[in-house]
Order: structure tokens, then sequence, then C-alpha cells
């Protein structure tokens, strides 16, 4: 398959405070996360509020320039302002709440429009005509087409979001959250339609979530963060079958299930994040992790290959 993104050690970091008798600080919201995305896979980030998930997401959909690092996009470097805004095109973004990220005073034919008419595409009659076979392709009706959002359910609402995302035929789909704001009852409709357009259109989603049901659902790679780093990143049947990293087996073992196949003894994360202004100088997750050692707490583990997985952890022979 085509390598549609490819980032390498990108960081984003946010330089806040100072003053006449303060210091400024750095919040490392992002702080060396590699990985490569292909035409046709997804590729699922997940981790705790304030792993910095939201934080990569603006930065792989060039919201946001990376503070260090590469990130390329088909092949061609985003390197400044002018290669961002060529290749901002080939990467859209649907937002977590589909009650705030559309435009109330809008009708759906006006909001799938709107992409067409910023970057000058077509006239009138072919916008039109685009955004009313957007609307067949991601089952909304065509009686529709002048309705506003607020007469819509949420459901409705984020398929008008994922069609607005695809009027300008990108390759790449960043999806922050896209099903929780959402009835548990509509999310696999939702997500089944993302696979569906996925197929036909060989899209790359980047798919950001903390519900792993919902990444097992419909990711083929895992990269699980902790404090603006990846601690796991495998194929997802083995991240879920064989959870190398203490966090990952965390979050797993944290998670509901009905199915008694997959239940896993109940585990209790204790404490909190580290703060990304102040971050340890080891392993950010040794102050919550019961295998901590000396070490882990003085050197911060790098990435390495184990069981198939690129983990990043001190003791992995020794945890089983």
């Amino acid at each position: 398959m085509t390598v549609l993104m490819e980032a390498k050690d990108v960081r984003r970091h946010y330089p806040v405070g100072g003053g006449m008798f303060a210091k400024k600080g750095i919040v490392k919201a992002v702080d060396g996360v590699s990985f490569t995305l292909r035409a046709g896979e997804t590729l699922a980030v997940v981790g705790e509020s304030g792993c910095g998930k939201s934080t990569l997401a603006r930065v792989a959909t060039l919201i946001e320039p990376p503070s260090a690092g590469e990130l390329h996009i088909d092949g061609a470097a985003v390197s400044d302002e002018a290669a961002r805004h060529k290749l901002r095109l080939s990467v859209q973004m649907v937002f977590q709440n589909p009650f705030g990220s559309l435009n109330p005073r809008k009708t759906v034919g006006g909001i799938l429009q709107e992409p067409l008419e910023i970057n000058g595409r077509g006239g009138a009659a072919a916008r039109e005509a685009a955004a009313r076979a957007m609307m067949d392709k991601v089952g909304l009706r065509q009686d529709q087409f002048g309705r506003y959002p607020h007469m819509f359910s949420g459901g409705q609402r984020q398929r008008i979001a994922i069609a607005r995302a695809l009027m300008l035929n990108p390759r790449i789909v960043v999806a922050d959250e896209p099903v929780s704001a959402l009835d548990v009852s509509i999310q696999a409709q939702v997500l089944n339609l993302m696979m569906d357009l996925q197929e036909e259109l060989k899209l790359a989603y980047l798919f950001i979530s903390h519900d792993l049901s919902v990444v097992r659902h419909i990711a083929r790679e895992v990269m699980v963060m902790y404090c603006g780093r990846p601690v796991e990143h495998g194929p997802k049947a083995s991240v879920f079958a064989a959870p190398q990293h203490p966090y990952t087996r965390m979050l797993l073992a944290a998670t509901p299930s009905i199915d008694p196949a997959r239940r896993r003894q109940s585990v209790t994360i204790k404490g909190e994040l580290p703060s990304p202004l102040n971050p340890p100088p080891g392993c950010a997750f040794a102050s919550r992790c019961p295998f901590a050692t000396p070490r882990c707490i003085a050197e911060r583990p790098e990435a390495r290959l184990f069981a198939g997985h690129s983990v990043a952890c001190h003791n992995l022979e020794t945890i089983g």
C-alpha cells in the first residue's frame, strides 16, 4: 500500500508563562512521535485525556506546525507555510462534537458546498451536484439538502461532518473522537459508514480515541500514547491479545466488556498523568507502574522492538 503520511520524531511544544518574576516554561504536548500511515489503513491513537492525542491530530491536519521532527504527506515534506497550504487539501478532519462543528446558520447544502467555494472548485451547479452526490454516499436523503443542523439527530450530524470532510477528495482523514458524543446504538452505524467509505475511496484514517472497544472495531494498528510519547505501537490483533507495556495492559484491563472471554482482572490505574510542563527525567509512567525500578525513575526508556511491537519499557524481559 502507498504511504500517505509519515511522521518522524514529531514534537509539538508550547511556551507558557514568563514575566518579570516568572521563568518561561515549555509544555511538551507531543514529544517524539513516529508512525507510517498507508492508503486504506487505520492507525488508532489511544490514551488518557491529556496524553497528546488531540495535539497530534492538529499537527497531522496541518492546523499547527510541528515544533521539531519531520512530517511527510504524499512523499512531500511539510517544511513551511507554502508547503502546508499545498498539502492541506490532502488531509481533512472530522471533529468530536457534531453539535458544535457545523455552522448552525447554514443548510446542509451550504455546509457541503462551502469547501468547494473556498477553494474555487466548479460553478454553482457543479458544486450543488457534488454536494448532493456526497449526501447519497453518506446515507442522507435529498429532501434534507435545505435543512439546518438543529433539525438532525447526532448521528445524522456526524454523517454531515464526514461528508464535509470528503468534499475535497482528501486521501487522509483525521478523526478526533468521532463517535464519543453519540449514543452507543448510533456509534456502530457511523463506524460502519467510515469503514465502507474507506474501502470505496482507499482512505487512510488517523483515528483518535480513548475507547478501546471502538478501536477494536475499526483499527489495523494501535499506538498507545502516554504523556506526549508513544509507549506501545503494533498490530491491533496482537496489541489486544498480548499487550507488552504495563500501561497498555492497565488500559485494556480497565475496559468493560460483556464477552467473558475478553474480561481481564479488574485493574485501577492510580495516580494522575505527570505535568507536561515538568515531566519526570525517567519513564513518565514510573510513578503509577507496579513494575517500576530505580532505573525507570532515572532513565527514560526508548522504544524498541519486542514481541512484534514497538515498546518503550526497560523491564519487558522481567514483567512477563
